[in-house]
């Protein structure tokens, strides 16, 4: 995920996986760490060294200077020697095992670890003088486990090998800390100023130098800058020196200070406002409106306010409470949507004479064994059941799709009685389907023709019955 001329930063060992090496075989601690004392470390410290007494007057309004080129190299040398502390610090426990086995255990950070192995030696009684390089309670349990250890004395050759591993962490921290960082915190804070005020210098350096710059940076949208230094799979430990990323979707952002100082379930959140504040911070760098970061300082501000508000407790309910009983009741306004609601859920007239019994009488149920229901008056009272009120309730939860459907439904229906019948029975035998429209046509022919007057219109006048003979 490096962008478009930016530097691919240098990852981040595990140290899940660097605790599953097995190093106790190595003879020296120069085959597993290569680091100290290497070409690429030299060439960067004596640059480093040249740029503090001849600074670049171009730093801050040319990206592609070579003295930027050096802030970013150093800040990934930076990285490696925190890998390279990582793999030392397995080698010399390893290697020191045998004579205390139950150091690793109270004593975790590498650092320290080295200075205790060097103040208690490798005699027959682990009796050096620890105090000030522990807090008085791990003085006193690396005491007592001390006297009851049951470790033996390495030989001279193996003691060598382990004070030289220290000697080489005690190197590389040194160089770390007053070459590489105090150089690189000068020299960002000058390129970005605003930026290191939100997320420290050497988040900073980390973001400029996987971005290609500040000009690459402002052309980042602000959703994406909290990523960048994200990586597919996600470790689940942390390096000496900084946090690394210990979840997906999480970048540089992620290790910076105000980050970590917040809660774990808010992390997520912080990260993405963060990365907005960045974006604005970078314009604003690129720009020089705010060489002093005074900018970076007031959205550090905001962004400390936003964490105390994610980091409150949510409000709790209030309970209203009851009316008085000789309070009047508030008038509610009523309309056409609220008799919609109410003839919605209104109880139907036959609901209302379920309810209803008749004194001194039983009532009718219905169901059976366990399962049954009183009918009421039901059946018994008279008077006609009014359905309009249950019509205005279906109508009242039907769609209106739904209720163009029923009344096409009900037109078509009153079209034709459901008691017509094609079918007629005949002194033939069987059955004769007939079309009841074409005998009523063929009987309305008939009396037109024979009856038009009101008399027979086919029986001649002069041979008509009753008339008398000539």
């Amino acid at each position: 995920m490096v962008p478009e001329g930016g530097v691919k930063p240098t990852l981040e060992l595990d140290p899940e996986s660097v605790d599953a090496m097995e190093m106790s075989g190595v003879a020296e601690v120069g085959k597993v760490a290569k680091l100290a004392g290497s070409k690429q470390m030299k060439e960067v410290l004596t640059k480093i060294e040249y740029y503090r007494e001849h600074p670049d007057p171009n730093l801050a309004s040319d990206n592609d200077s070579a003295e930027y080129q050096l802030i970013v190299q150093a800040n990934n040398l930076s990285v490696e020697i925190d890998n390279e502390m990582l793999i030392v610090h397995k080698f010399i426990r390893d290697h020191y095992l045998a004579r205390f086995p139950e150091l690793d255990s109270l004593v975790s950070a590498p650092l320290p670890f080295c200075r205790v192995i060097l103040a208690l030696g490798n005699g027959e009684d682990l009796r050096g003088d620890i105090t000030g390089i522990l807090t008085s309670g791990a003085v006193m349990a690396v005491t007592v486990t001390a006297a009851t250890s049951k470790g033996e004395p390495l030989e001279e050759r193996e003691w060598m090998v382990v004070t030289a591993a220290c000697n080489m962490m005690f190197t590389l921290d040194e160089a770390k800390k007053t070459q590489i960082l105090e150089y690189v915190e000068s020299r960002i804070s000058l390129l970005a100023p605003n930026i290191s005020a939100i997320v420290g210098t050497q988040t900073a350096t980390k973001i400029l130098g996987i971005a290609g710059g500040l000009q690459g940076l402002s052309r980042i949208p602000h959703s994406n800058i909290y990523v960048l230094g994200a990586v597919k799979r996600a470790n689940t430990g942390f390096s000496t020196a900084s946090h690394s990323v210990d979840r997906q979707h999480t970048g540089f952002i992620y290790q910076c200070p105000l980050v970590q100082r917040t809660r774990q379930e808010d992390r997520m959140k912080a990260q993405r406002k963060i990365g907005a504040k960045v974006a604005l911070a970078a314009r604003v760098d690129i720009a020089g409106s705010s060489p002093d970061g005074s900018f970076g300082e007031e959205m550090m501000e905001k962004l400390e306010r936003e964490m105390e508000r994610l980091a409150r407790p949510a409000p709790s309910k209030v309970i209203k409470a009851l009316p008085r009983p000789d309070e009047e009741k508030k008038a509610r306004r009523g309309g056409k949507r609220a008799r919609k609601a109410k003839e919605a859920y209104a109880m139907t007239e036959l609901r209302k004479l379920q309810n209803r019994m008749v004194f001194g009488e039983a009532e009718e149920e219905t169901g059976a064994y366990d399962e049954t229901r009183g009918l009421g008056m039901i059946g018994s009272a008279s008077g006609k059941v009014r359905a309009s009120a249950g019509e205005a309730r279906s109508k009242a939860k039907l769609s209106k799709m739904s209720k163009g459907r029923l009344a096409s439904i009900k037109t078509a229906g009153t079209a034709t009685s459901g008691l017509a019948s094609s079918l007629a029975f005949t002194p033939v035998q069987g059955l004769e389907l007939i079309d009841p429209s074409k005998a009523r046509a063929k009987v309305e022919d008939a009396n037109s023709s024979w009856f038009a007057d009101g008399a027979f219109t086919h029986v001649k006048k002069e041979k008509g019955i009753g008339k008398p003979s000539s």
